[in-house]
């Protein structure tokens, strides 16, 4: 990988790292409602369906003490070389030999947040993408977000042809092998 996010120690004691469950959709569709405005939230009908089509390609964090999740990463695999929005609503989209993941979200509930989670939530997705033969991450983040996942390794392609929920997005990528 191109810049090696440091492992968490503390945070893996503390969580359990794994492919989204059926029984789990509920629970992301929440936590999305949480940590997304409306205009930026993925609908009930499409975390649904992407987590019918796709639950490889979640990954969540589980608080090992209350069993709930704390929060997770999903993306859609393809070849294409853009991000759009399409993404975002057509599961069917999913290329599952893709050789590129579109990162469709990072959730961290509240309470979850400063403490290194989202960070190792995104280490783990990068390994797990990588060992699986992908060889780029690519994602959209508003302004406020892009040193965060500049410190991740990401690198800031500039403005995306993404206006999903009426915003100007960065598209971000990590390259990976």
């Amino acid at each position: 990988m191109q810049g090696q996010i440091e492992v968490n120690s503390r945070i893996l004691e503390r969580f359990e790292f794994r492919d989204i469950r059926q029984e789990e959709a509920d629970q992301a569709v929440l936590i999305e409602k949480i940590c997304f405005p409306p205009n930026e939230a993925c609908s009930e009908k499409h975390m649904k369906e992407r987590i019918g089509v796709t639950p490889e390609l979640f990954l969540v964090a589980v608080d090992k003490t209350t069993g709930k999740l704390a929060g997770f990463l999903n993306g859609i695999a393809t070849d294409e070389e853009k991000f759009r929005d399409e993404f975002f609503t057509d599961a069917s989209l999913n290329n599952p030999k893709g050789k590129k993941v579109m990162i469709l979200g990072l959730d961290v509930l509240p309470e979850y947040r400063g403490q290194g989670l989202a960070r190792e939530i995104v280490r783990c997705y990068l390994q797990r993408e990588e060992e699986k033969g992908r060889k780029e991450i690519v994602l959209t983040c508003l302004d406020e977000k892009v040193e965060m996942y500049k410190r991740f390794g990401f690198v800031d392609l500039g403005m995306s042809d993404s206006v999903w929920g009426g915003e100007e997005w960065h598209e971000m990528t990590y390259y990976l092998r």
